[in-house]
């Protein structure tokens, strides 16, 4: 962590890529990518920085809630924060060949506590919901969490019924909360 904020000082604020050839890639995406600086610490650098502040707001509005990543420090395009040691449910879901009546509940509760921290993008890919060594969950990539509206989770139910689950994940979802179910069951999902 030290060479990072030396890298930081002598940058001004500002980190490359090729200022972290030192540290192991974790990500990559259309945004940016994201390198392991210490067990508990990631950093993602930002392609643009008008997506750094989008995702620095949705982080510092949810630091009151435990599906957010921690967020210890920012520059203006990068921010550091909780590295979540686990799986993605993409991952969980190819490993275990299972989607389980807890894990769609943790999941419920999940989009809950979305709406509450006042998200209004609701909507999350399976790629992007996390599960630390605990089995909590952790929801990563918020940068349209609070700039876009969307209450029906479309791109959560497609990537399920991607990977096959879509089915059980909403004979489960009819279990816990019928009142989702029955706003869900009739969508079209490409």
């Amino acid at each position: 962590m030290k060479n990072f904020e030396n890298i930081v000082a002598k940058n001004k604020g500002t980190v490359t890529i090729q200022d972290l050839s030192g540290y192991t890639m974790i990500g990559r995406g259309a945004d940016g990518s994201i390198f392991q600086l210490t067990p508990e610490k990631c950093v993602k650098i930002f392609v643009n920085e008008d997506t750094q502040k989008k995702e620095l707001n949705a982080l510092q509005l949810g630091q009151s809630s435990p599906i957010i990543p921690k967020l210890y420090e920012y520059g203006e395009n990068y921010i550091v924060m909780e590295f979540v040691k686990g799986s993605n449910l993409k991952h969980h879901l190819r490993k275990e060949k299972k989607l389980s009546e807890e894990i769609v509940g943790k999941i419920l509760s999940m989009l809950d506590e979305m709406k509450a921290v006042g998200f209004t993008r609701l909507d999350i890919e399976v790629r992007h919901i996390f599960f630390n060594e605990l089995g909590e969950i952790k929801v990563i990539d918020l940068k349209r969490a609070y700039i876009t509206d969307r209450s029906v989770p479309t791109k959560l139910l497609s990537g399920l019924k991607k990977l096959g689950y879509l089915e059980e994940f909403l004979k489960h979802v009819n279990q816990l909360s019928p009142s989702k179910f029955k706003a869900w069951k009739n969508l079209v999902i490409e």
